[in-house]
């Protein structure tokens, strides 16, 4: 997909309530994704759902999950090229704030959202394999995959990787204050938002670190 189309809206992409805060334009799909750390991956297993917190990592318009070769997801992805995939819902989610109206009613968040549909494969390919971990590594830290002893053979072997497209996707996102009712803007009480974002403490070195080896340079930036 080039750089500033669009993906296709679609039944499942196409939100029933606040169409107007959908969004499907590559550029913010991209930047909600590469700002979060966990994702949902929700599947059905033996004929009821399951949703599985887990990290990802973003290769252009594809998504890469990993996890134990005996995960049942893993598993269920199949890994042979003639192998139907598995099923899934993938979704990010950004509170930016907490909106706190006049009315119990309208109270809500600020937030930032990406729902992915599409069927997962497990990756075979041994050097798109590692190409996947590398994302997964760099998107938790930018920088940090190549600051860091790769997988090996055995790691290799134990490690499964699942391969989703970005294709059935959209975002949705809600910004500004309350939208309190008319009749209710003289009651007295306190109404707007509570900001939220992320902060980042300060490095604590493991206690197994030998002496003499600085943080390195992306974590000062955080």
């Amino acid at each position: 997909m080039a750089e500033g189309k669009s993906f296709a809206a679609t039944d499942r992409t196409l939100p029933t309530r606040a169409r107007e805060r959908a969004r499907y334009d590559e550029e913010t799909v991209h930047a909600i994704l590469d700002e979060g750390h966990v994702c949902h991956l929700g599947f059905v297993r033996d004929g009821a759902p399951v949703v599985l917190p887990t990290l990802y990592g973003r290769v252009g318009n594809r998504l890469y999950v990993h996890g134990s070769t005996g995960s049942r997801p893993l598993r269920m992805a199949g890994g042979q090229s003639t192998d139907p995939g598995l099923a899934v819902c993938l979704t990010v989610t950004h509170v930016d704030g907490l909106v706190l109206a006049k009315s119990a009613f309208h109270h809500s968040m600020n937030y930032r959202s990406v729902v992915v549909h599409g069927t997962a494969h497990q990756v075979t390919d041994q050097e798109e394999q590692k190409a996947a971990l590398d994302a997964l590594v760099d998107h938790v830290l930018p920088g940090r995959a190549a600051d860091s002893r790769p997988a090996n053979a055995k790691e290799l072997a134990a490690t499964a990787v699942l391969r989703l497209d970005l294709h059935e996707v959209s975002a949705k996102i809600r910004t500004g204050g309350p939208n309190d009712d008319p009749e209710d803007l003289a009651l007295p009480h306190w109404s707007g938002v509570l900001p939220v974002s992320p902060a980042y403490g300060a490095p604590i070195p493991a206690d197994d670190l030998a002496p003499g080896i600085p943080a390195p340079h992306y974590l000062s930036a955080r």
